[in-house]
């Protein structure tokens, strides 16, 4: 009798090991689904970082959703505090550098048409729409390995998705097909049930008032070139129009292209320029990436790169190859 009593014992330990406290990767991706479709908003906070060859940029990220497709996502860049927004709202999408108090504002859908590293509706979607994904359980973690989709960097190949016992995100990890991380985010914070202002999701809730740090370069003394250019193509001619208010650099041969770099000046308020294109963030800021240009601000300058040859790997190659600071004054 004392024996069949130790090994019921026995039996109802390994139940309890290999039964009740485990989750299968079928009930790890319904949870999973459950918990997003029982809170109609999150807010989370978290740390991304961002390699470009050499070059590492992190930014402090801040994200908040609320169901009726509402998104607002914080990005500042932890070297310079330069913070630029993604807003979403019923007027449309936005890319919003609040120190200028100047937007972008696109018909787009973003945030469904690739991957996103912060969004958790993003990544959830990434998990359950592999088939080919891997599970697998480690210090009692789960960790999933699936495909990911960023058309516009090609580099990007899968990532590691890394949950707590409590499948609250803890990180993720984008690597390239060298399996080099390229991009990763550690998550510090998320609350599924937060409580936003009325107005919190708002572009008027952007808007910097007069007297904080301004971000902006009154002139250029010298042009800033890009580092890398596509084989058979060089600088042919560049302009200064009015002192140096903004500069064109022309770019000719297999593959031709014009770079017009334009100081920004802060408005008192928001000006917001319609545009076509869709979000991509480059190593230091957030651009808007269409079928043959890219705009962006960077360092108080705005850049518009443009060409009817060049594709958008191409386009983003150059735009993020311009790492020489101007001379200002």
């Amino acid at each position: 009798m004392k024996k069949v009593k130790i090994l019921l014992s026995l039996f109802f330990l390994l139940f309890l090991i290999t039964g009740c406290g485990s989750n299968s990767e079928k009930e790890v991706v319904a949870d999973l689904e459950k918990k997003m479709d029982s809170n109609h908003s999150y807010y989370l906070e978290g740390v991304l970082e961002i390699v470009n060859d050499e070059n590492v940029y992190n930014y402090n990220v801040e994200v908040a959703y609320k169901k009726d497709d509402y998104y607002k996502v914080s990005l500042i860049n932890t070297s310079n505090n330069h913070e630029q927004i993604i807003l979403k709202n019923k007027d449309g999408v936005y890319i919003v550098t609040p120190a200028l108090n100047k937007s972008f504002k696109f018909q787009s859908d973003w945030p469904y048409s690739n991957s996103q590293i912060y969004l958790l509706q993003s990544v959830l979607n990434d998990i359950k729409n592999d088939e080919e994904r891997e599970f697998e359980k480690v210090d009692n973690k789960f960790v999933f390995k699936t495909s990911v989709n960023y058309p516009n960097n090609r580099k990007l190949v899968n990532q590691e998705i890394t949950l707590d016992k409590n499948l609250k995100l803890k990180s993720i990890k984008v690597y390239d097909d060298n399996h080099v991380a390229l991009m990763s985010m550690k998550f510090t914070k998320i609350d599924y049930k937060p409580t936003f202002k009325k107005d919190y999701f708002s572009l008027d809730n952007c808007v910097v008032e007069i007297g904080e740090e301004e971000e902006s370069v009154s002139l250029l003394e010298d042009s800033i070139y890009p580092l890398s250019l596509p084989s058979g193509t060089k600088l042919v001619s560049e302009e200064k129009i009015n002192n140096g208010e903004r500069i064109i650099l022309t770019f000719d041969g297999e593959k031709p292209f014009l770079l017009v770099e334009e100081t920004v000046r802060r408005n008192d308020s928001m000006m917001v320029t319609p545009t076509n294109g869709e979000p991509y963030l480059l190593q230091d800021s957030y651009g808007v990436l269409a079928n043959n240009s890219l705009n962006f601000i960077s360092g108080g300058v705005e850049y518009y790169l443009v060409s009817d040859v060049l594709n958008q790997d191409e386009l983003v190659s150059v735009a993020q190859s311009i790492s020489v600071l101007p001379t200002m004054k």
